[in-house]
């Protein structure tokens, strides 16, 4: 099980990944006071010989830590700037059959930037080889925040109703 990780203003840490902890790194950042525990999960109880504790579902860091809001380039950022849609043929795709396809092939100078990569089904990728032809929606840098929403839009896997109030 994991633990969701709040800053000081009650805010994720991160959402893309979403900030999450398993829950024996989350008892030992409570037992180093570095966070106060928020909710616990229903009837689960961790015990050693002279300490018993309920499992954190939701902690909150005691110092505020400035967030990062830079938008980092990986493959799950690119597919879901594209919202899962190859950009060739328009196929909704899923994560085991998106790839990643670069506008200008590497082989004629191509670089792994956010202006050149773009979400391709496997079909699309092996038939445009090395030739350059256009994708529907050019790619671009997408901002942090509208990464956020799309992220949000698609779901996340959440381990705890609690979260829900804090995920929005």
């Amino acid at each position: 099980m994991s633990t969701l990780i709040l800053n000081a203003d009650a805010q994720p840490t991160n959402f893309l990944p979403l900030s999450v902890i398993p829950w024996q790194e989350a008892i030992r950042y409570i037992v180093l006071e570095k966070v106060s525990p928020v909710y616990y999960y229903d009837e689960w109880k961790v015990r050693s010989q002279l300490w018993e504790t309920n499992v954190p579902a939701v902690i909150m860091l005691t110092e505020y830590q400035k967030p990062k809001r830079t938008v980092r380039l990986t493959k799950r950022n690119v597919y879901l700037r594209d919202n899962y849609i190859c950009q060739y043929c328009g196929e909704p795709l899923h994560d085991k059959n998106c790839s990643i396809d670069h506008v200008i092939p590497v082989s004629k100078g191509g670089k792994n930037r956010w202006d050149n990569l773009t979400t391709s089904c496997r079909l699309c990728n092996s038939y445009k080889s090395d030739k350059f032809i256009k994708p529907k929606i050019m790619p671009y840098k997408p901002d942090y925040w509208e990464l956020v929403q799309k992220r949000k839009t698609r779901g996340y896997d959440i381990k705890h109703s609690s979260w829900l109030e804090f995920i929005g």
